[in-house]
């Protein structure tokens, strides 16, 4: 391939030309001819075996120019977007094919958009709120408290139940006196003060004696399920067996046990220190958006519309892997936000074009600074990246061109010279967050859900931890 034309055009644009040469183009319908040559009938042959001039000679020469082509065009789309001398946004689009004559190569047009003219305000010296990095004994006790309790023994009580026992229990729901679908369990083993079921369940299973029966007069919440949301329930609950935690003693040889140190006070001070760590890059990264928001804030630029297109089709890709990672479907996940695909879309753009802003002003920043990036330097990117998503090197270098990976890495040199110039300013708590803070542990379980979906038994999934 090689590029036999460019020329700037209206509206930010530039149209490319293509020379697809003799003989990639015999490669590409030779390779079409194999691929297809099994579901062509001709007379006098079995199928996959008609020569591929017999083909051409009865269904006319173009019958695999069209595969041929679809197999050229990927890597035509790379090789402009790497080879043009201009700043293109992104991939190209074909906007006409020619056929030379007797079809032994071809001419591709296409159109990309050029990145704009950008001006920017001030970069260094920016000033921004930081917060210190506090981590009070509380949260690490927490932690520590979470993990006895990970590691407790679990004994059968003969007592009566109380909270933070495990009650293993019978029962069925009833409601106008007719029992409702998901609403009975046997043997079901329940953490009284989890908040698993609706308000009040648990409250009256305390106290509850070995093979007692109790009915629970309850009401359904106002958020439950269609149907039976606001309605009095009734729950015959019989109390099979009470088991209560034994937590281990706090001392050297639990911290031993359960981490790769040999005294409490040195695992406590792991603890402290990994909160540390991952509370400082939270900060870290919060006076880093602050900055570049500044930054992107004085862009002035006429951003074409490829380059918010582009942004939003890699948001959503990116975004539907790591939904589709807990079984979720966008659709699913939209609903589970209560809103329209129409306002989820325009949600996107909008975040889609602040980055583009951003990307724009720290690339003009890179210019300004005159950033250059070694072949070292991205020739160790492609193996980070490919290692991190585990996949070939070479692999990755084909799809990925090398102007993006530059580009990538001249951001980063960017966002790093602001931060450094920056001036960190004292982070002013408001009213609400200056009150006491809960250990970081407890607050990710704070808000727990009002109801637990009713079932016989613990499903798989109600076991599954999820990370992000």
């Amino acid at each position: 391939m090689k590029i036999k034309k460019t020329e700037k055009k209206e509206k930010n644009e530039v149209e490319i030309i293509v020379e697809i040469e003799a003989a990639e183009l015999e490669t590409a319908v030779n390779k079409a001819y194999h691929k297809n040559k099994g579901r062509i009938a001709v007379p006098g042959f079995r199928k996959g075996k008609a020569p591929r001039r017999m083909i051409e000679k009865m269904y006319g020469p173009e019958i695999f120019l069209s595969d041929a082509l679809d197999e050229l065009l990927p890597q035509a789309l790379r090789f402009a977007a790497n080879e043009t001398e201009f700043n293109i946004v992104g991939y190209p689009k074909v906007s006409d094919v020619d056929m030379k004559e007797n079809n032994v190569s071809a001419d591709l047009t296409l159109i990309a958009a050029l990145y704009p003219e950008v001006k920017i305000g001030k970069y260094k010296g920016l000033k921004a709120p930081k917060a210190k990095v506090e981590v009070p004994n509380s949260d690490v006790d927490f932690e520590v408290e979470s993990a006895r309790s990970k590691n407790a023994r679990i004994e059968k009580a003969d007592r009566p139940a109380k909270d933070g026992d495990i009650a293993v229990i019978d029962f069925e729901g009833f409601v106008d006196n007719k029992p409702f679908e998901g609403g009975k369990g046997e043997n079901y083993e329940l953490t009284l003060g989890s908040g698993q079921f609706i308000p009040g369940f648990e409250d009256k299973v305390i106290g509850m004696e070995p093979g007692e029966e109790r009915d629970l007069d309850l009401v359904f919440p106002e958020q439950y399920k269609a149907g039976l949301a606001g309605k009095p329930v009734v729950f015959k609950v019989k109390l099979n067996e009470v088991k209560e935690k034994i937590l281990p003693d706090l001392d050297d040889e639990f911290a031993k046990d359960v981490s790769e140190f040999d005294t409490l006070k040195e695992y406590k001070a792991d603890i402290k220190k990994r909160f540390i760590e991952e509370r400082q890059k939270d900060v870290d990264e919060t006076f880093e958006n602050l900055l570049i928001e500044q930054l992107a804030d004085t862009l002035e630029a006429d951003v074409p519309e490829a380059m918010i297109d582009e942004q939003a089709d890699n948001s959503m890709e990116g975004l539907t892997r790591q939904i589709s990672a807990y079984g979720m479907q966008p659709a699913q996940y939209m609903q589970m936000l209560g809103i329209t695909p129409e306002q989820f879309k325009e949600r996107m753009r909008e975040n889609s074009e602040k980055q583009v802003r951003a990307s724009l002003a720290l690339q003009k920043v890179a210019e300004l600074e005159g950033i250059v990036i070694s072949d070292a330097e991205i020739e160790e990117e492609f193996k980070s990246v490919a290692e991190q998503y585990k996949m070939k090197q070479e692999e990755l270098m084909e799809k990925v061109p090398k102007k993006d990976i530059e580009r990538d890495l001249k951001l980063r040199k960017a966002a790093k010279l602001i931060i450094e110039n920056a001036i960190a300013e004292e982070f002013k708590k408001s009213p609400e967050e200056s009150k006491e803070d809960k250990p970081a542990a407890k607050k990710a379980n704070a808000k727990k859900p009002a109801v637990k979906k009713p079932a016989a038994k613990k499903t798989a999934d109600d076991n599954k931890e999820q990370e992000k």
